[in-house]
């Protein structure tokens, strides 16, 4: 992979987004980005990104936006990315993954059918899975459950369908539980972390609303991810899912006990009907093999991760 590499990535004002944003700006590529004008702003994090207000789901100006920029890197993370979140918004959330890829992987064939594409999926896909069947590899068959998952699920397949039809470069990362600052409260991590700040500065009572606790999860700090996904770019093999996880597990109990530690607070737990899903893997657990095969390794603990999005919510509320 050339050192100078023209990179648009959508949804670059999200989380992950933005951090792939800073990853690729250290390395002096030339970066643009794309975020719908309602998306909650991370510019701050990103000044020197060129940042172009669209949403994926308007063809024409999606077009013309990957007409005009001609990146020889497309990096699509734009989506309905929370899991809960799909079950109340089940058709948005397949019209903002699905056909918003469509329309971004049909825009490159058309105008830069040489650039690489990196398209966001989920450990979500794997869904239907029994505790034996972990740590998940890539070719096991997905059966995901949740509208998001089949969602991603969907957007995997639409990426292996124009890297095998039309030979354009399209990497799978298959992403698990991606964890840093700037998120949202729409995951279970940062929602402790929101009311645990909260409760700190005296603005809720000392009581976490919590939902299923025992279900546990592969977590991955945002900064590892990132670099996994940049290795597999360099690295890796273009319409091959590749797991970017940890190999290790953690359940929501055990995050929440962490969070509560760090914080220092002396909190009552109650579990709110609310934040509980129809459906639940009780352990998404990935596979590292090949990840690691590629040359990554793990350079940030779960705890310190968890550190900095608790120190990140007590700057956030007021």
């Amino acid at each position: 992979m050339k050192d100078i590499m023209k990179t648009l990535i959508t949804g670059i004002t999200g989380m992950i987004g933005s951090h792939f944003a800073n990853a690729t700006k250290s390395r002096g590529w030339d970066t643009y980005g794309i975020a719908r004008n309602s998306a909650s702003s991370r510019i701050a994090a990103i000044p020197d990104a060129s940042v172009i207000r669209c949403d994926i789901l308007d063809r024409e100006l999606l077009d013309s936006v990957i007409r005009r920029v001609q990146p020889e890197l497309v990096v699509h993370m734009a989506a309905q990315a929370f899991n809960g979140v799909s079950w109340d918004a089940e058709e948005s959330t397949h019209l903002t993954n699905y056909q918003g890829t469509v329309n971004v992987l049909r825009a490159t064939k058309r105008y830069v059918p040489h650039s690489k594409v990196l398209l966001a999926c989920s450990s979500a896909e794997y869904g239907d899975v029994d505790i034996s069947d972990c740590p998940l590899v890539e070719d096991r068959p997905l059966r995901p459950v949740s509208p998001y998952g089949v969602s991603k699920a969907a957007t995997e397949s639409l990426g292996y369908q124009y890297f095998s039809n039309y030979g354009i470069p399209v990497y799978l990362p298959r992403l698990f539980i991606h964890v840093g600052t700037g998120h949202p409260p729409a995951t279970a991590i940062q929602n402790f972390a929101r009311q645990l700040a909260l409760i700190a500065k005296g603005k809720l009572s000392p009581i976490i609303k919590v939902g299923n606790l025992s279900s546990a999860r592969d977590f991955i700090d945002v900064r590892d991810g990132v670099e996994g996904m940049m290795l597999l770019l360099k690295n890796g093999l273009p319409g091959e899912a590749v797991n970017i996880c940890t190999g290790t597990s953690y359940s929501i109990k055990e995050v929440l006990s962490i969070l509560i530690e760090i914080s220092g607070l002396n909190v009552v737990v109650e579990e709110d009907p609310n934040l509980l899903r129809l459906s639940d893997e009780p352990l998404l657990l990935g596979d590292v093999s090949k990840l690691r095969s590629l040359g990554w390794t793990q350079k940030h603990k779960i705890r310190d991760t968890l550190q900095d999005v608790f120190d990140d919510w007590m700057k956030r509320v007021n």
